[in-house]
């Protein structure tokens, strides 16, 4: 068979590769003092049964970062595992009448049969599922390490209940006030709970997020916010005739320069004296009743009406005792935010504006315009209790923009706050700060530094989870069990049949002995939320068959994650519950003082997205099509039967609209190296892509003719040539951008630039030597990308080993300075022409050449150009 007759044919050279690597140990990951290391870490999946096109671009991302690290010289370690512990499984259990952990464990192997061929230099000996009781076991030594330091503790706190699944629901789980899988009106509810001290590293955790340099900004922002940093004043009304026990309400605000403006006071559903008023009124106990079934989340309270109860008690303004304000229980306002009251400014906040009309309550704006000719004097005392005024007339609150208030269009004076410290301040921080200061020196209250972030709440009340190792004793009260009887396993003999969590039910698993005085006692049932399964897993594979969480040593060699890479849904909770767990893993001994944070380096990249295809059944209700069975013709769309569908163009792939890409299939098809081409060429790697039978098919052709240029390289002739020097010189411009790419993520560019050295090469006259030579670098330089047909090119042409460990090729860096320029001429400023000269060309002789060109001696004819102007090494351009 001649070169031109070759045929790329994956289905037979990937497994042959992909068993050589699995011999070799090429990625088995082993400490090497000799080596930098380098660690590169994709966030794990989740078990849900098969791999999509997403999954394939993730992981190749962090594949080739891998291959080229591993080409550089660097000790890699690249690892994989499963996310496999949460409620899906239990909803599968509930519908099929199986287990969670058959399941979990059948979905692994898919998963596992899935991303093997698509040759992920992963090391296969150091996976495990989080559900394995290997790793949840070392997750309860951490818990009791953790407990023993304060670290976790227990409380009451209102949760979303489910009284129909019977258990807790995160905010996220509860959908217009109804559980997401029973669609029961949910609750809030008191329980006791287990909670992680998080928030007493608010300041830290904000503090730290500066110096995440190759983090994202936006996920840096995001994170931030979340932990959410307020300067304000924390201060008390005094409370008219309340009931025993409470002469007070407790407030921190953020904007004490509105204080002036305030209308009523608001206290939480659930605030001790919503809850002493409502054991002797039936009507506020219903309204209370009512709130609590609303959602916990700050989304839910935002779209939720705004509704209030007036409780008839009044309380003192702190600036003027004669100064009286209602107090009402709102629904908008949560126990667990601030002191679970506040007071209303309907002026200067929409959601207070509308309660104010709704409750006919005054609106007063606390900012005046100030005269130039007041500039400096007194802002004098705090005004009378205030009636309606035009604000409330016109029905608009003057809003909030960045903490400070803005004077409305119509207006061009600038508004001032009167009435603190003694003069009048500018709105904003200014009028904040002044507010605060005020307010110390008049004994109102003093200014306080709160955070958003709450402690972190991992008590779930379902089966599939890792249980919490404590023992309930009535002689001893919550006792940890002892580390020796670690893991406290999970039954495997439960049933689904009713609602609620099984371990509650089990005849036996349930009692136990007290570790403390051996008297009869029970396990604690509530299983642990699955974000601390996620939040140290990357510690683990440092020493995954470790006896202890992590293994000291290893973790001091192996840690940090150099590069993480995952999805932007993951930067909030996932990595500000892992930079906790990394700080608290140090105080307790289980990783080096290196790792507070825990990665180096960020990368969220985008989806892979694909058209929906839909048609519409009898009820009028979408029916959703494969890809598989649609014909494209002409930009439309049609099933096999002739019936045409409507297309909604790069949606995100969804198993419930059945856009999603089976990689199998297009392994089977075009090979894995083809998908992998494909998913990083197409788009900027943290932009969505949009995967199409057209562009797979496009680059499986591309890669085809890769290794038809390599045959042909394979049978020349061997010999120098007049063009070698201009193949090598354009061979070490594509080291150099191919590298640069690399190094950056900028995967597409990279693609970019060797698709452009494949033209090259394929047009090149070179000799045949140094064909070869471009030919094996341009294989070494594919091959994080498409490592199959890499290996095959490396083999086909003589090269040493396996390409996977083949050293980086560097780039000559004299031959990246080219001896010539092309100069476009332009007359007129238009282009007509170009010529090639020598770079160094002085000005003088660069005119000359120009003026000798044919398209200018034609537009001069017998005159003189009437200005000839040269830019060195860019252009020429005549002007006649």
């Amino acid at each position: 068979m001649s070169a031109k007759d070759a045929r790329y044919t994956p289905s037979e050279t990937e497994p042959k590769w992909q068993h050589a690597w699995e011999e070799a140990g090429t990625f088995r990951a082993t400490r090497d003092g000799g080596k930098p290391k380098y660690y590169v870490l994709e966030m794990f999946p989740y078990p849900s049964g098969r791999i999509h096109i997403g999954h394939v671009r993730n992981y190749t991302m962090g594949d080739v970062i891998a291959r080229y690290k591993l080409a550089t010289g660097h000790n890699v370690l690249h690892p994989m595992g499963f996310d496999a512990f949460g409620m899906p499984a239990e909803n599968a259990a509930m519908a099929s009448g199986g287990h969670p952990k058959d399941w979990t464990y059948s979905n692994i192997d898919t998963m596992v049969s899935q991303m093997k061929p698509l040759g992920f230099g992963l090391d296969w000996s150091r996976m495990f599922a989080t559900c394995d009781p290997e790793y949840y076991g070392q997750q309860q030594a951490l818990f009791l390490d953790f407990l023993e330091k304060g670290l976790v503790y227990r409380k009451n706190a209102v949760v979303n209940w489910d009284p129909v699944d019977m258990t807790v629901l995160a905010n996220e789980q509860v959908e217009n006030g109804r559980g997401w899988r029973s669609g029961a009106l949910v609750e809030r509810r008191e329980l006791t709970q287990w909670f992680f001290r998080i928030s007493d590293y608010s300041e830290e955790l904000l503090d730290a997020i500066d110096r995440l340099d190759d983090w994202p900004a936006k996920v840096k922002l995001m994170q931030a916010n979340w932990i959410g940093r307020s300067r304000g004043l924390q201060f008390a009304f005094s409370l008219i005739d309340g009931p025993d026990g409470h002469d007070r309400v407790e407030v921190y605000t953020t904007r004490p320069d509105t204080l002036m403006g305030a209308s009523f006071v608001g206290i939480s559903p659930d605030h001790p004296l919503a809850r002493q008023l409502e054991k002797d009124n039936a009507d506020l106990a219903e309204f209370n009743a009512e709130c609590r079934r609303m959602g916990t989340s700050e989304e839910d309270l935002e779209k939720a009406e705004k509704k209030g109860f007036d409780t008839g008690l009044k309380v003192r303004h702190p600036f003027d005792t004669a100064w009286e304000l209602p107090v009402y229980v709102a629904n908008f306002i949560l126990m667990d935010y601030g002191t679970g009251a506040i007071f209303g400014c309907p002026a200067h906040d929409q959601r207070d504006l509308d309660f104010a009309r709704k409750y006919a309550l005054p609106v007063v704006s606390t900012y005046v315009p100030l005269d130039p000719a007041e500039t400096g004097k007194t802002g004098g005392q705090p005004p009378a209790p205030p009636g309606i005024d035009e604000a409330q007339r016109s029905g608009d609150a003057l809003p909030e923009e960045g903490g400070a208030a803005f004077v409305p269009a119509k207006t061009e004076r600038v508004h001032y706050v009167k009435g603190f410290a003694g003069a009048a301040v500018q709105t904003g921080e200014e009028g904040i700060d002044a507010a605060i200061a005020f307010c110390e020196q008049n004994g109102v209250g003093h200014g306080v530094t709160k955070y958003r972030l709450r402690d972190w709440g991992l008590s779930r009340q379902r089966y599939w989870g890792c249980p919490i190792p404590v023992v309930h004793c009535e002689a001893c009260g919550v006792v940890p069990e002892k580390k020796e009887n670690l893991p406290i396993a999970l039954p495997d003999d439960v049933s689904f049949d009713q609602p609620g969590n099984p371990l509650d039910r089990h005849p036996t698993w349930r009692d136990c002995a007290c570790p403390s005085c051996g008297a009869p006692a029970q396990r604690e049932t509530d299983t642990m939320d699955t974000f601390v399964d996620s939040s140290w897993y990357f510690a683990r594979f440092t020493a995954p068959r470790a006896e202890t969480p992590t293994d000291m040593e290893a973790a001091e060699y192996w840690m940090n994650v150099d590069q993480y890479i995952g999805g932007i849904e993951h930067a909030i909770l996932h990595l500000l519950y892992s930079r906790f767990f990394a700080r608290a893993m140090q105080m307790t001994g289980h990783l080096p003082e290196k790792c507070a944070e825990p990665f180096n380096a960020l990368f969220t990249q985008g989806m892979v997205t694909h058209a929906i295809y839909q048609t519409r059944g009898t009820d009028g209700r979408p029916v959703y099509h494969y890809p598989e069975e649609v014909t494209l013709r002409d930009g439309s769309g049609f099933l096999a039967d002739g019936t045409e569908v409507e297309i909604i163009p790069s949606a995100k792939m969804s198993k419930s609209k059945n856009n999603v890409v089976d990689p199998v299939a297009i392994i089977d098809t075009y090979g894995a190296d083809t998908a992998r081409w494909f998913v990083l060429s197409d788009s900027p790697p943290e932009r969505d892509v949009e995967w199409t039978a057209a562009g797979a098919e496009a680059a499986h052709k591309h890669l085809a003719r890769v290794y038809r240029i390599a045959s042909e390289v394979a049978v020349s002739e061997v010999g120098p040539s007049d063009g070698d020097e201009a193949l090598l010189r354009e061979m070490h411009k594509a080291i150099h951008d191919v590298t640069m790419g690399v190094e950056s993520f900028g995967f597409n560019a990279a693609i970019a630039r060797l698709y452009a050295f494949t033209n090259a090469l394929a047009k090149s006259d070179a000799g045949g030597e140094a064909k070869r030579q471009a030919m094996r670098t341009l294989a070494q330089l594919m091959a994080p990308m498409t490592p199959h047909l890499s290996e095959e090119i490396w083999s086909m042409l003589g090269g040493v080993g396996l390409i996977a460990n083949a050293d980086w090729p560097k780039a000559d860096e004299s031959m990246l300075v080219e001896e010539t320029v092309t100069l476009p001429i332009q007359i007129n400023g238009k282009r007509r022409g170009e010529m090639v000269v020598p770079r160094d060309l002085p000005k003088d002789a660069v005119e000359k050449a120009a003026l000798a060109h044919d398209a200018v001696k034609k537009a001069l004819g017998d005159g003189q150009p009437k200005k000839l102007i040269v830019v060195p090494g860019r252009i020429v351009n005549v002007v006649v």
